[in-house]
């Protein structure tokens, strides 16, 4: 399939060694806002920044190019992207984190914070960790993390970083050099901790996730989630 990267930094350039490796064609590599012709494209993924993300979002619905985000930053546009979406036909999905592994954790977090809400000793924290290169805290894997908690543990109603007050979750955010990613979730008790961790090793699994959900959204129409293309949850 021919690929538009949207976003050509990092993250766009380990993409495309994945991309190449499945047998698929680059036509387009922008790190611009407009300029190139989507056209040309079967399936857009875009890893751009916050300003260019629902720029290039809505050009790929009006060209009827199925898109794959992951740009964090501009979400107070994403209900009307879905809009944008059904009324053009499109297809899409964003994520914010597209490693495979990441997305069966947070079905994890999810069924432990159902399990753990009926234990009411336990208190619920999180870290996460990142390279230096990452700006903004905490991250958009650990946001998603919190309120998937909050969501399943009635005793939660909001998260914070480096807060522990009652009803909140607390979330540690470290920046230490050349590490991809880990996320800690621990509910502690007087007598013991309970604990899950994902720690990525490279850049090379949230590129895979992203490749793969490109295979997966080429010839439908809608608004789907990673938890579609694995079919789980």
């Amino acid at each position: 399939m021919k690929i538009a990267l949207l976003g050509y930094g990092k993250m766009g350039k380990a993409i495309e060694k994945i991309a190449l490796s499945r047998g698929h064609d680059i036509v387009i590599k922008t790190s611009d806002e407009g300029g190139y012709d989507i056209s040309q494209a079967d399936v857009a993924i875009d890893f751009s920044v916050p300003n260019a993300a629902f720029y290039n979002i809505v050009n790929c619905f009006k060209h009827n190019v199925p898109v794959i985000s992951g740009t964090t930053g501009w979400l107070q546009n994403y209900d009307k992207a879905v809009e944008l979406c059904k009324e053009n036909n499109g297809a899409f999905i964003y994520a914010s984190n597209f490693s495979l592994g990441v997305n069966i954790f947070f079905e994890l977090n999810k069924n432990l914070a159902r399990m753990m809400s009926q234990l009411r000793d336990y208190d619920v924290s999180m870290e996460e960790v990142h390279h230096t290169q990452k700006l903004d805290a905490p991250s958009g894997t650990a946001i998603t993390l919190a309120e998937d908690i909050i969501s399943e543990h009635a005793n939660y109603t909001e998260w914070k970083l480096e807060t522990g007050r009652e009803g909140i979750i607390p979330i540690t955010a470290k920046r230490i050099e050349n590490v991809p990613g880990t996320h800690s979730i621990d509910y502690k008790s007087e007598v013991d901790t309970i604990n899950i961790t994902h720690t990525a090793h490279s850049r090379q699994g949230f590129a895979l996730g992203a490749v793969v959900a490109a295979e997966w959204l080429l010839g439908k129409t809608g608004v789907f989630t990673m938890k579609d293309v694995l079919n789980i949850g």
